[in-house]
């Protein structure tokens, strides 16, 4: 039924702004918290990242916090390469996980890397980061 008076109801589906979802997914609030408490500064940096990787990792007695500060770790891991490896860029695959895409088409998946982390602290973000930034 189409009523005039009342428009066209139906909105378009789409992809909210890419530089609003990378916003948004660089917020990485725990894992910025500890890290504070820890003496890091995390300026979206592959130095972070090092830092990030010595890090005493007290959050692995904490069953609550783990998977969340995984999350964050691989979040941030790709904020990381976003703002700084050119051409990659944050996508949203049609399960709605976050990865990180490169010009050659190369598709990261930085949350499942954060979890490994946060859990083992194998691989390191740091080296992460460089096998992707060579890619």
């Amino acid at each position: 039924m189409n009523i005039p008076f009342l428009g066209n109801r139906r909105q378009k589906v789409g992809f909210p702004d890419p530089a609003g979802i990378a916003e948004l997914l660089a917020e990485c609030e725990l894992l910025r918290s500890q890290a504070y408490r820890e003496g890091v500064r995390l300026d979206d940096s592959a130095a972070s990242l090092e830092a990030l990787d010595q890090l005493v990792p007290r959050w692995r007695d904490d069953e609550e916090t783990l998977p969340w500060l995984g999350n964050d770790a691989g979040l941030y891991l790709g904020t990381v390469i976003v703002r700084t490896v050119p051409g990659a860029a944050w996508e949203i695959r049609s399960d709605g996980q976050p990865v990180v895409r490169l010009v050659s088409g190369r598709e990261f998946d930085v949350v499942d890397s954060g979890h490994q982390w946060a859990v083992n602290g194998v691989p390191e973000l740091s080296q992460l980061y460089a096998e992707v930034a060579e890619s």
